[in-house]
């Protein structure tokens, strides 16, 4: 299967959901009738990381198997080394890695050619090896966390941009994802313009809520707000759009 060329995000989805939540998008999803978009496992190496918005970069990895898993796969024309030097500027590489936490499928020196070439982040349901050295590259890795010995100990890699399975959850090439302290989150692609609007929207709203809240409101026909909370939500959007 030939590999799908990657597509530019538009820079006003990206500053659109840059302030929206994972936790939020999950909820907007769930109301669009998605429940499996949360990718199990990708947790951030490393406190404090950024949200981060870009199309996913998908690599695939299969069950190692001795004849392919070798070093000297590492070589190979089908290997990470030439999957990362087809990743543009601004992707989030989303790694399918089965889950494997015996084996780590990249360490600091391919980290660091990521960084150089301007990727915003990993994402993987694996590990990765190497960890001072990974965080010393500055490049954003959500993870399940880190494993001594290489990728072919337990993994074979068989391609990238094609479709994966990433945490239990189908991601495309050019899906969106969205990565922050609660993990990452998966946008399907023909969604996109949806689920922004939609999102932006009810992050305003839980704003809202949260300010009433700290002015001591109680709960019940707040959250979800009720008739009477949504005309005073609307009055207030209102107010603050400088409409009559």
């Amino acid at each position: 299967m030939e590999a799908v060329s990657p597509l530019p995000l538009d820079p006003a989805v990206v500053q659109a959901l840059s302030g929206v939540s994972t936790a939020t998008l999950t909820t907007v999803l769930l109301k669009h009738g998605l429940r499996n978009v949360w990718l199990r496992g990708t947790r951030p190496l490393s406190p404090g990381l950024p949200r981060l918005v870009g199309r996913a970069f998908t690599l695939r990895f299969v069950p190692a198997r001795e004849d392919l898993a070798t070093p000297a796969s590492w070589a190979s024309p089908i290997s990470t080394r030439a999957a990362i030097e087809a990743m543009p500027a601004g992707c989030i590489a989303v790694v399918g890695a089965l889950g494997t936490t015996d084996a780590g499928i990249f360490g600091d020196i391919l980290c660091a050619r990521m960084q150089r070439r301007g990727v915003q982040a990993l994402v993987t349901d694996g590990v990765v090896r190497d960890v001072a050295g990974v965080l010393g590259t500055g490049l954003p890795v959500w993870c399940q966390g880190t494993a001594a010995p290489p990728s072919v100990a337990g993994l074979t890699f068989v391609g990238w941009q094609e479709a994966i399975d990433c945490g239990g959850v189908a991601v495309f090439p050019n899906d969106v994802i969205v990565v922050d302290q609660d993990g990452a989150v998966l946008i399907p692609a023909a969604m996109l313009q949806e689920v922004v609007a939609t999102s932006v929207e009810q992050e305003r709203l839980e704003g809202w809520i949260m300010s009433q809240v700290e002015a001591d409101l109680p709960l019940p026909g707040l959250y979800p707000p009720n008739a009477e909370n949504q005309a005073r939500y609307r009055a207030w959007v209102a107010r603050r759009e400088g409409k009559p």
